[in-house]
């Protein structure tokens, strides 16, 4: 996760966008309504993979914030009820397999379990190639700010289906889009309590 903002968003590490990145046991691992998706390059029984983490994708429950977001999507998509989709992030060289959809079904799949979820909502960087079009296809847009006068932040927020890509959620004969790609889930895994 910390590749994709130094490589990709080149903003680099900023602790009030990117605590969770830090600490994702806080984040993602120890609230029940939350999780962390991570897809690993195999690494096991010579399938030429290193083990190496080739994609991220998290929800949580905390809904957008304002500031920095603008307060009507702040107010459209309150904490507690909100899934929100984040870190959705693919290594370039791992891209345009299907992996970011797959993860995406897995997230939903786990909200809809959830049954206190009521939206799911996200924001984008557009300028991350690839990033608008894939949201596109999943979500409508609920807010651009490239269209503010001044350009806000040049973010795109959008509102997606519970069933988005219900087809090929958790539990769907799915195969992963690269043969030597596994996932690994708290959601399909729950996590170690003896640490």
């Amino acid at each position: 996760m910390l590749d994709t903002v130094y490589r990709d968003f080149g903003s680099g590490y900023v602790p009030r966008w990117h605590g969770d990145i830090i600490d994702p046991l806080a984040a993602y691992l120890a609230p029940e309504r939350h999780t962390l998706l991570v897809a690993l390059d195999g690494g096991n029984g010579g399938d030429g993979g290193n083990g190496e983490v080739v994609a991220t994708a998290a929800l949580d429950s905390r809904g957008p914030a304002h500031p920095p977001n603008p307060r009507h999507v702040a107010e459209r998509y309150p904490p507690g009820t909100t899934a929100q989709l984040r870190r959705v992030y693919v290594r370039r060289e791992h891209r345009r397999r299907g992996l970011a959809r797959r993860l995406v079904a897995e997230l939903l799949a786990f909200a809809a379990a959830d049954g206190g979820y009521r939206s799911v909502y996200l924001h984008t960087d557009p300028a991350v190639e690839g990033a608008e079009g894939f949201w596109r296809s999943l979500g409508t847009v609920v807010h651009d700010e490239r269209q503010e006068a001044d350009g806000g932040q040049g973010i795109v927020h959008f509102d997606v289906p519970l069933d988005a890509v219900a087809d090929t959620s958790v539990g769907a004969s799915v195969a992963l889009p690269h043969p030597g790609l596994r996932t690994a889930s708290p959601s399909l895994h729950p996590p170690r309590t003896d640490r």
